[in-house]
């Protein structure tokens, strides 16, 4: 019985934590329709700020305190209401994902900058108080946590239900032109709902840092926990959300003390958060379709078959060039490219076209690479069921969640993704008691390629193909539909089109061009493990594919080069490698609005220079002999122009 209340009372002091942070969240939903996925990135970098204030420049505990709740957290939380986040709410919820998981990377970036990893920790406050209760010690630190969660929950209710600026913050997101007329202020309500949730993110990072230490990765992926917490208050119910928070906490809790430590279940002990967003998100009402005004996002321009074609050829010359003069090191790098590429491919398919976020595709990938290791079939036919494995799954993980679209999407596959890492790919049954999995390099026809270089130019081979592939399909009429999909949901509802099975038809094409993506590169590297194919992972790739376009072939190619140099750069210069992240980070926060990125800055660019250079390039040109009427073919003279004086002048009305 002792050890029972021992974990009931670790259960209730992480589910007080947890119900602080998921707070913040609902706060912060409510006041401006922004997800902020960075939440536990932020709590996170307060809680390395405490350490400094409190550890390094020496200041009291609670001067400390005072000074990060109440004065940096509020500020960041004003500032990024301001700079980043103002009118993400209005906007698609696939920019306002994009984002803040930008903003999550760029806080993990700024903090291994500011301060490099090395042994912290931090004292839990009141460490000499303690109280005993039926054999079991309470400390001053884990009742002041459950103190301050029920405070807060209260707080939140009372100031969003009872007060003046509550009624305000609500209805600047409701009606922000209705409250500018009563005169209210709808930006600075919303800037002070991101300030509290900025500071209550804070004060969960500060109440957890003392039991998980100070982590990068912990600390942010602990908000798992309040994302789910969050959604079982369908991010609107307070109450639910402490609720949920607290019943999360116990259960994780008892798992950890009564689960057993071998087998399937002890992979469950580390994933009962995941688990439980998962089923929440399944279990919860279907999704009403967002009315309003049309309004379509405008896309890179897509290119004609030929100048498809030119380019092809072009990028297998330069890659045929480059396998015959690199050392195998460095084509490795070449064909870890084309990897990444193929798999951002799948992005331009999934999240370009068709609107949809998935935070999992690098887990597809991982699918097909593992598929591909275990069948033992290094040739085109195990290459093809590898990549239909992978598409299986995807369907499969879009069924559950055809009710649901946007947010609750993607948050689904950030679930599966977590829940593939810990209970799949770092599993004895899947990459082994080593963790890692020999794997052939392809035949094609019976003809083996075992040169590094030979098989990196198949990969690029690959990689046209399907680049080709998804041109057409873009063209044709189910690449409308997609756009049409992406741009008003309700507007395709309205007129009869059911897209819940397209929606798993499109997950499973796009899972599948990620799972071929992961088996080319399993050849390459003969030997893949779990590592390759963290959850973690996919955020930078889904971030690098926004930054340089994830609407067209272009912006893959160049996401796919910019992901593989990431650590090469990081470990050619390690003094600024969180830098380098955090310059990634900041930077899809700052082209997240735009889906077409870079890429597209390159297409003005090309277009510009053609419009400038084209006409002196002709100019340069010997003239030709200019051909008389009565020379030309029958069918090609004009009446009325040949033989007049105007006849070079466009009419008035082509012209314009």
């Amino acid at each position: 019985m002792t050890t029972f209340l021992a974990f009931t009372v670790f259960g209730l002091f992480s589910g007080a934590a947890y119900a602080i942070a998921a707070s913040g969240l609902v706060l912060t939903y409510t006041t401006t329709r922004v997800f902020n996925i960075a939440h536990g990135a932020l709590g996170m970098v307060m809680s390395f700020v405490f350490w400094d204030f409190s550890v390094r420049q020496g200041l009291p505990t609670w001067l400390s305190l005072v000074l990060v709740l109440l004065v940096v957290a509020p500020a960041v939380g004003w500032l990024l209401q301001r700079f980043v986040t103002r009118g993400l709410g209005e906007g698609p919820v696939s920019v306002a994902l994009v984002v803040t998981v930008g903003l999550l990377v760029g806080c993990i970036g700024f903090a291994t900058q500011i301060w490099p990893p090395e042994a912290r920790s931090v004292l839990p406050f009141f460490p000499t108080t303690s109280f005993e209760v039926g054999g079991v010690i309470i400390t001053g630190h884990q009742l002041l946590t459950i103190v301050l969660s029920a405070a807060t929950a209260l707080g939140l209710y009372l100031l969003l239900n009872r007060t003046r600026i509550g009624t305000a913050m609500r209805a600047s997101v409701d009606n922000p032109e209705l409250l500018k007329l009563f005169g209210g202020r709808p930006e600075t309500a919303a800037a002070l709902s991101w300030a509290i949730g900025v500071a209550l993110a804070a004060l969960a990072g500060v109440l957890l840092v003392s039991q998980v230490g100070l982590d990068y990765y912990a600390l942010t992926l602990l908000v798992i926990n309040a994302y789910a917490a969050a959604m079982l208050g369908r991010l609107k119910s307070l109450p639910l959300t402490f609720a949920g928070a607290m019943a999360l906490g116990l259960a994780t809790s008892y798992a950890s003390g009564y689960l057993p430590t071998e087998g399937l279940l002890n992979s469950v002990r580390n994933v009962i958060p995941a688990l439980f967003l998962f089923l929440v998100i399944i279990l919860m009402p279907q999704a009403q379709l967002r009315i309003g005004q049309v309004k379509g996002i405008v896309s890179a321009p897509l290119p004609s078959m030929t100048k498809s074609l030119g380019w092809s050829a072009a990028l297998l010359l330069v890659v045929a060039l480059l396998a015959g003069s690199f050392a195998d090191s460095d084509l490795l790098l070449v064909g870890t490219a084309a990897t990444y590429a193929m798999v951002m491919l799948s992005l331009v398919l999934l999240t370009g076209y068709g609107g949809h976020v998935s935070l999992a595709q690098l887990t597809f990938a991982g699918v097909g690479a593992l598929a591909y290791a275990k069948l033992d079939e290094p040739n085109l036919y195990g290459l093809a069921l590898s990549a239909a494995i992978a598409a299986g799954v995807g369907a499969l993980v879009a069924l559950p969640v055809l009710r649901l679209t946007g947010l609750y999407l993607a948050l689904s596959t950030m679930a599966f993704a977590y829940l593939m890492d810990k209970m799949v790919f770092q599993a004895d049954f899947a990459f082994g008691f080593n963790g890692t999995l020999p794997a052939e390099r392809m035949s094609v026809l019976g003809t083996s390629i075992s040169s590094t270089g030979g098989y990196v130019m198949l990969m690029t081979v690959f990689f046209v193909l399907t680049a080709l592939a998804l041109l057409l399909l873009r063209r044709g009429p189910v690449g409308r539909l997609l756009i049409a999909m992406r741009d008003s949901p309700a507007a395709c509802g309205t007129l009869g089109l059911d897209l819940r099975w397209f929606r798993v038809a499109l997950f499973g094409l796009s899972a599948g061009m990620a799972g071929l993506a992961g088996a080319l590169y399993a050849g390459l590297r003969q030997t893949i493990g779990a590592a390759d194919f963290q959850f973690f992972n996919s955020l930078p790739l889904l971030l690098l594919a926004v930054v340089f376009g994830v609407t067209s072939v272009t912006g893959a190619t160049l996401g796919g080069i910019g992901l593989m140099l990431l650590p090469v750069m990081q470990s050619d210069h390690p003094s600024i490698a969180g830098l380098i992240f955090a310059v990634i980070g900041f930077g899809a926060v700052a082209a997240g609005r735009d889906p077409n990125g870079l890429a597209n800055q390159l297409f003005r660019a090309g277009r510009l220079a053609q419009s400038r250079l084209g006409p002196r390039l002709r100019a340069s040109l010997p003239a030709l002999p200019e051909r008389r009427a009565q020379d030309a073919p029958a069918d090609q003279i004009v009446p009325g122009l040949v033989d007049s004086p105007d006849a070079r002048k466009e009419p008035a009305h082509v012209a314009s």
